[in-house]
């Protein structure tokens, strides 16, 4: 995921949830699961996993 967005030049904020209980609450808290990693897209989008063409449809919505 890291080596994705930073291949695109997409700036992110990283949290290590094994290590951060209040980010792990938070992931929770939003998504219902613990299954990482979970991107948040400008505060709305959630994409749980790693979904390139999903990413890049939220992205770079231009490029549809």
């Amino acid at each position: 995921m890291k080596e994705y967005l930073s291949q695109k030049n997409i700036p992110f904020e990283e949290h290590d949830v094994a290590k951060d209980k209040e980010a792990a609450k938070e992931m929770i808290k939003r998504t219902k699961q613990l299954g990482v990693p979970v991107i948040i897209i400008d505060d709305t989008d959630i994409v749980i996993g790693f979904d390139a063409a999903r990413l890049d449809g939220l992205l770079f919505p231009e490029k549809k």
